[in-house]
């Protein structure tokens, strides 16, 4: 298509301060006048409006993703303030997903957020999340993970985990199988808070910021997901490393031939 008639289709489907707004997107080949028109029409879930979801939240909502689903059922208290970015002191009190949706439209109008002021259950998660093309999982408990990766499982939804622990965070892109549970098989005895050990808050801004990354790609279809991987940032060390997942033959939700094991 010649550069005039690219020229005439984007001004034809995104306005001018949408084409103002995206033009670092727009030069980029790997996402271009298509990818954000993708972006435009994209509807992505964020589990959990904490430490992940909300700089993730940030970046997509910038990026112009045009819906965004917000799914908490907590409320913004001083101690988030630390590593939830898209808060204030002011929102102290409110519930997040209100407080969220307020910030994100206040930076980008063009983004419709949908608020969702509840914790998944096993009544309403297949509603909810059966209303997205993607889901961004940053929630702070197994339970909810496992949740998710099950309705997603059976929706066919791709799924853009992140976790956080004290210096080190993970993230990986579901699809199919492997799935979540077949990497983490039962909820953990001896599993680790943030409220319980703590935190850094950077390295949610980190691994928020890379959940937001690769929900960009699963749309766009720009470069190579984390689809049947898993990235493992150490934060004190500032490296990084990627192992093949492999699936379990035993797991409930996906139901694999393979073995469950990790691969270098």
């Amino acid at each position: 298509m010649a550069p005039q008639a690219v020229n005439a289709y984007m001004k034809a489907m995104l306005t001018d301060d949408e084409i103002d707004r995206y033009a670092r997107h727009l030069v980029l080949k790997e996402i271009g006048g298509q990818g954000q028109m993708k972006l435009k029409a994209a509807k992505v879930a964020l589990v959990g409006m904490g430490g992940i979801g909300s700089p993730a939240a940030l970046y997509l909502a910038a990026a112009g993703v045009g819906t965004l689903g917000l799914i908490d059922d907590d409320e913004v208290s001083l101690s988030n303030l630390q590593r939830q970015v898209l808060f204030g002191s002011k929102d102290i009190g409110a519930p997040k997903a209100e407080a969220a949706a307020t910030h994100l439209g206040n930076l980008n109008p063009h983004c419709d957020c949908r608020i969702h002021c509840l914790r998944l259950s096993e009544d309403n998660a297949a509603d909810v999340l059966g209303r997205y093309d993607v889901v961004l999982d940053g929630c702070d408990n197994f339970e909810t993970r496992l949740l998710v990766n099950r309705v997603c499982h059976e929706l066919k939804k791709p799924l853009v985990s992140a976790a956080l622990g004290r210096f080190s965070g993970q993230l990986a892109m579901f699809e199919g199988s492997p799935c979540y549970q077949c990497l983490v098989p039962e909820i953990p005895p001896d599993a680790e808070t943030c409220e319980r050990v703590g935190v850094v808050g950077a390295l949610a801004g980190i691994m928020g910021t890379m959940a937001a990354l690769e929900t960009i790609k699963v749309v766009t279809g720009a470069g190579e997901t984390l689809r049947g991987k898993l990235l493992i940032f150490d934060g004190l060390d500032m490296t990084s490393r990627i192992v093949k997942l492999a699936a379990d033959p035993a797991c409930p939700v996906c139901h694999s031939s393979e073995h469950p094991k990790i691969v270098s």
